[in-house]
This record gives structure tokens, C-alpha cells and sequence, in this order.
């Protein structure tokens, strides 16, 4: 089974619908205790990019300074 991505800061940015947390996007984290383990693997690759491409950087500036700050 895949672990999940979770690292319970759970922070949802409101343009991109992102958790700043884990990357993932509401859709996926509603459906992650149903998803296939492949489904999940392919989720988990997409998310090293997802963290480093600058168009998905909080929009919310107050969510931007606390996921900064935490990291």
C-alpha cells in the first residue's frame, strides 16, 4: 500500500484548491482511501513537481506566511 502524503498541515489554497501541505488537490485527498495503489503512485509522482513549479504558490499571502513558516 502507499503511504499518503499527509503531514497534517492541511492548508487549502483557494485558487489552485492545493493543499499547501501535501501538494495533493481536494479531489485527490477525498479520494485517496479509494484510490488503486497505481493510482496513488502516479498521485505521489506529480507532487515533486507540483511543489517546485511557482504557478502553484499560495495566492492567500496569511497562507503563504504559514507555509513558509513551517518549513
Amino acid at each position: 500500500m502507499t503511504d499518503s502524503p499527509c503531514i497534517k498541515l492541511c492548508r487549502i489554497d483557494p485558487v489552485s484548491d492545493l493543499c499547501l501541505g501535501c501538494w495533493r488537490r481536494l479531489d485527490e485527498i477525498a479520494a485517496w482511501g479509494t484510490m488503486t495503489p497505481e493510482a496513488r503512485r502516479a498521485v505521489m509522482a506529480e507532487l515533486p513537481a507540483r511543489m517546485a513549479d511557482p504557478a502553484n504558490a499560495p495566492k492567500d499571502q496569511t497562507i503563504r506566511r504559514r507555509a513558509i513558516s513551517t518549513v
